[in-house]
């Protein structure tokens, strides 16, 4: 496509102006499919604007799936504008309904959650059931968590789950372009909710006790509106934020404006005692704790628990939707939390996980695999080559989520995740995994303990 023409067709040479005018040519067919567009310092130079004007006019393009910059070929014209998807999430156990066994989503084991028919038999009689006044949370709910708070809560909110929380969170408090400060590797699907909210991730590197301080102390040079990380049972590495390590994190965030924002994602699941930052600032930290995975996915809930401001913005923001969580589903789960046999199966249930996950790091750590991490429902396993890792255990009727999806650009060294709350718990059928494992690792044929 010429660039001039182009630029005779945009009236607005700002970058909201050139991606509106091209969104209005694309759908109206004049830019048809499969076109190149100009160069980006091409279509500068005829608009009399900088290139970044321009470049920040095809990211926008890119997030509604409407141009794809490929090598050869340069910037290509897709098509009209699509709802942006979550891709690194979308893309997690696509292989899972073709193979034997599947390492990659997190999924509960169905024997380990409580039986819901008491629970939800009691919330169907909650006072105020179907009331269209807003219950942002359930005084039963609200009870149950209280007590196991890590810190003083002023606001308080049920959610639609965990990474719903997290969202609106981070929704509520950046405009697009401002910056988060995310631990890196992270959730994927974490990933792509920043990214669609329009944000500019700062990684911050991590070790066994969590975020490091010098990286979080260089990320906060970059001024974030919002710190994000998992104080415990990390998703994808497993590590514990230590107190010690709280502290030299809190004494970098002392004097900046940063809301922290704490994704307590396996909640009563995790092996470890939650360290949080609210114990010193409560005023700016927000604690979302999921219950999904220790009392069932189709509940659908998590709560948030915090400084008043931040959780009222995401009571406000979800006004304009659903409005609440239904009471229903907020009251069953207080049941759940409030009955001495359920406490009991989900204490069963965090120690059957737990030895899941550690069996199969012990026995890939006996073929020279060592994956790190003490909590937590999954496994990050060092590999030599990602791709051909992949290819292998699939070959072996395996599937696990590539470690590229947990970072937010190229990863300095190749990794893959495996959920471990479906494993085996039979052990030679667990040895037998772990040998396929190792193999796909090292790269080699294939390995025993004593090799």
């Amino acid at each position: 496509m010429d660039a001039a023409w182009l630029a005779q067709q945009i009236a607005d040479p700002s970058a909201r102006g050139i991606a509106a005018s091209l969104t209005d040519l694309i759908r109206e067919g004049t830019i048809t499919a499969q076109t190149r567009l100009p160069t980006v310092r091409g279509l500068a130079r005829e608009l009399g604007v900088s290139s970044g004007t321009v470049a920040e006019a095809w990211a926008e393009l890119r997030k509604h799936g409407m141009i794809r910059t490929e090598r050869r070929r340069g910037t290509v014209v897709l098509g009209p504008p699509d709802v942006p998807r979550p891709i690194r999430y979308e893309r997690l156990g696509q292989w899972g309904d073709r193979l034997a066994i599947d390492l990659t989503i997190i999924r509960p084991d169905p024997a380990l959650l409580p039986p819901l028919e008491a629970a939800l038999t009691s919330a169907a009689r909650a006072e105020g059931l179907n009331d269209y006044a807003r219950a942002t949370i359930t005084p039963g709910l609200r009870a149950a968590v209280e007590p196991d708070w890590p810190f003083p809560a002023r606001g308080w909110l049920a959610v639609g789950g965990g990474y719903e929380g997290v969202q609106l969170l981070c929704q509520t408090a950046a405009l697009p372009g401002d910056r988060i400060a995310i631990e890196e590797p992270t959730g994927a699907r974490l990933l792509d909710i920043l990214e669609r909210v329009g944000v500019q991730i700062i990684p911050v590197a991590c070790d066994e006790q969590g975020p490091t301080p010098a990286s979080l102390a260089k990320a906060l040079r970059a001024r974030p509106v919002a710190f994000v990380y998992q104080p415990r049972g990390q998703s994808p590495c497993g590590h514990v934020v230590t107190p010690e390590r709280s502290a030299e994190l809190a004494a970098l965030l002392e004097p900046a404006n940063t809301l922290i924002v704490e994704d307590d994602g396996i909640g009563e699941l995790s092996v470890s005692p939650m360290v949080s930052m609210g114990t010193r600032f409560p005023d700016r930290t927000v604690l979302v704790r999921s219950y999904s995975k220790s009392h069932g996915p189709d509940l659908r809930i998590a709560v948030i628990g915090g400084a008043a401001d931040a959780v009222e913005r995401v009571r406000v923001l979800r006004s304009f939707g659903t409005g609440w969580t239904s009471r229903i589903l907020q009251d069953t789960l207080a049941h759940l939390l409030a009955d001495a046999g359920v406490r009991e199966g989900v204490a069963h249930a965090r120690t059957v996980y737990a030895r899941r996950r550690a069996r199969l790091a012990a026995e890939l750590a006996a073929r020279g695999v060592h994956t790190g991490g003490s909590d937590g429902l999954v496994l990050w396993v060092p590999v030599r080559d990602e791709p051909a890792a992949l290819v292998t255990l699939a070959a072996h009727g395996i599937s696990v989520a590539p470690g590229s999806r947990y970072v937010v650009g190229p990863a300095p060294r190749h990794h893959l995740r495996l959920a471990t709350t479906r494993l085996t718990d039979d052990r030679d059928e667990l040895a037998s995994l772990a040998d396929v494992i190792a193999l796909a690792a090292l790269g080699g044929t294939r390995l025993s303990p004593s090799t």
